[in-house]
């Protein structure tokens, strides 16, 4: 296997990760107003991926990172001809991340409230930006054969992109929903599950829609197995939903991700970008990789940091894995969980 198919799995890998840890909390925050009815049930839906939202996001710095450094052509073509996707995603990451910290600096029912609204309006914008973006590299964007955008700047948000945008929140709510489920004790995940039961079948659409898009374009029968292992995770996800087994449930849902991105990314190798202007003119990896010199050096390079950054985020989930309640805590430690 050459070094650019090797990145390009790499690159895939990372943003599966990004979409699998930081959609969870993503769909928590999203489901503050749905599943939070008291305050006690907001804070404790936030104590629950309190130490945890901000390492995950480091997989999308990483998954874009990655995508710069072992094919510029792509990230050359890719982030300019979705610029409005991604000045949205930044400033709901942004808008996001203050109001975390912010909202534990006072402790009245108002502050708690805004910020808290915030939370949810910046992981949502977050969510749809990063969906419409991904849908539409993956199933098309006007660009011509020097990989620039033909058209004005919202020429690449078609369908595809509202598609990527509806399937990533989608998923994020139910993937929410069974963390909750499987994160917090009470009410709250009472309510979660009861959430995650009746909605998963229908949140589940969006995304093998995409899937199959890409792979009866594309595809192999390699990837029709991924897609029909996707749909079988679904109904997996749901009976153990339905027999109460929440870490089965939030296992298999994870599962239908994991498959559903490997039939679209594997589907679409070798291209990276296609054109919907006129095929001759896809992106593929070998148009847009670095020299292989350079891919050999990040090879050694990753095969250093990665299973350190990978050890150290698997420490932090193992530490804060016990099933947290609605009970009073110290006012200190909440902070401590929340920071």
């Amino acid at each position: 296997m050459d070094l650019q198919t090797v990145w390009f799995a790499a690159v895939a890998v990372l943003w599966i990760g990004f979409l699998l840890l930081e959609g969870f909390d993503f769909g928590v925050a999203a489901l503050l107003p749905v599943l939070g009815r008291r305050p006690a049930d907001r804070h404790l839906m936030l104590r629950s991926i309190g130490p945890l939202w901000d390492g995950n996001e480091v997989w999308l710095i990483t998954a874009a990172g990655a995508v710069f450094a072992a094919f510029p052509g792509w990230y050359a073509s890719w982030l300019p001809a979705l610029y409005l996707p991604f000045v949205l995603v930044l400033f709901g990451l942004i808008i996001r991340a203050v109001a975390f910290e912010w909202r534990h600096s006072h402790h009245t029912a108002q502050w708690d409230a805004t910020w808290t609204h915030v939370i949810t309006a910046g992981s949502l914008i977050a969510a749809l930006g990063i969906g419409a973006a991904l849908g539409a590299t993956t199933l098309g964007l006007p660009i011509d054969g020097d990989g620039n955008r033909v058209g004005g700047a919202f020429s690449g948000l078609g369908w595809p992109a509202l598609l990527g945008a509806v399937a990533v929140l989608a998923f994020s709510m139910v993937h929410g929903a069974l963390f909750l489920a499987l994160k917090v004790d009470g009410d709250v995940r009472l309510r979660a599950r009861a959430f995650a039961l009746r909605w998963a079948p229908a949140a589940a659409l969006p995304l093998l829609a995409w899937a199959a898009i890409v792979h009866l374009r594309y595809g192999t029968a390699i990837t029709a197995a991924l897609w029909v292992l996707a749909a079988v995770a679904v109904v997996g996800a749901w009976t153990r939903m339905k027999l109460d087994r929440e870490g089965a449930a939030f296992t298999a849902w994870a599962l239908f991700l994991v498959a559903a991105a490997a039939t679209i990314f594997g589907a679409a190798y070798p291209v990276v970008v296609p054109s919907t202007v006129d095929a001759a003119f896809d992106l593929t990896i070998a148009d847009a990789s670095v020299s292989d010199y350079t891919l050999t050096v990040m090879t050694w390079a990753a095969g250093v940091g990665l299973p350190v950054v990978l050890g150290y985020q698997a420490w932090t989930y193992w530490v804060f894995r016990k099933r947290l309640t609605a009970e009073p805590v110290h006012e200190e430690a909440a902070e401590v969980a929340t920071a």
